[in-house]
């Protein structure tokens, strides 16, 4: 197997079935990886297999809670059962509240923490015995910009994402004896459905994302392709407890 052939290998990208998730996973099936999309939404869900399944690669929908430790156990026997086992592990799923700190219900702050952080515990955890006894893993972490920078509108999604990169360097080190690499990916602006609704609730977001981005640009979901196939691969065994940002160069300014 060369160092950026997935070929074998098999893959559950949880929020995979658009934006980030989708463009992580086509890398992934490019680079030979089965499979399993796992999301709420199973007609997104289903749309997303088809259009792996004609890149060339084998792969199922698992409709999943990542919130909720019963369904990230199905998710897992459901891969397995597919498949024979996890290799690779893209915690992606997320979601945001947009409001200013002091509006926040308790609820709605769990929400944001729960999906975003607690889902990347519980699919990490049930991920982690399958890895071991294979004697070898890769777990990828999406956080964001928010892990480096504050925004007043995003205080939850912030200190999820901040969270996220503290997780991943507990998991690496943790981990590492057992040969499984976690890595966080930190994507600057990307288009996504998310960030849609980052531009219609916050006013001049677009032009601002544009002054500071030196690409240019906003991100697009293929723009994470290469580096989940990095990280996934065996060009990234030394790689480990890193957040690295995909982002046009917009932390560079500081």
């Amino acid at each position: 197997m060369t160092l950026f052939e997935l070929k074998g290998q098999v893959a559950i990208v949880t929020g995979g079935n658009g934006g980030i998730g989708l463009g992580m996973a086509r890398g992934l099936a490019q680079a030979g990886a089965r499979l399993v999309v796992a999301a709420r939404n199973k007609d997104k869900g289903r749309a997303a297999v088809e259009e792996l399944e004609g890149l060339g690669t084998e792969a199922r929908f698992c409709s999943v809670d990542v919130s909720d430790e019963a369904s990230v156990a199905a998710m897992v026997r459901t891969t397995v059962d597919a498949f024979g086992g996890v290799d690779i592990l893209v915690n992606n799923a997320g979601t945001n509240i947009r409001k200013q700190p002091q509006e926040y219900t308790l609820a709605e702050w769990r929400q944001v923490l729960d999906t975003n952080l607690t889902s990347a515990f519980l699919c990490s955890k049930a991920a982690y015995p399958l890895m071991k006894k294979a004697g070898r893993g890769k777990i990828i972490n999406i956080g964001s910009m928010m892990s480096i920078f504050g925004a007043s509108f995003a205080s939850a999604y912030a200190a999820s994402k901040g969270g996220m990169v503290q997780f991943t360097k507990a998991l690496a080190t943790a981990w590492a004896r057992d040969n499984i690499q976690v890595n966080a990916v930190l994507p600057g602006w990307i288009d996504t459905e998310l960030t849609e609704g980052a531009r219609r609730e916050v006013p001049g977001l677009h032009e601002r994302v544009l002054a500071r981005t030196p690409a240019g640009r906003w991100g697009v979901g293929d723009d994470l392709a290469g580096i989940a196939v990095f990280l996934a691969g065996r060009a990234s065994d030394f790689v480990t407890g890193t957040a690295i940002p995909v982002d046009g160069g917009f932390s560079s300014l500081g």
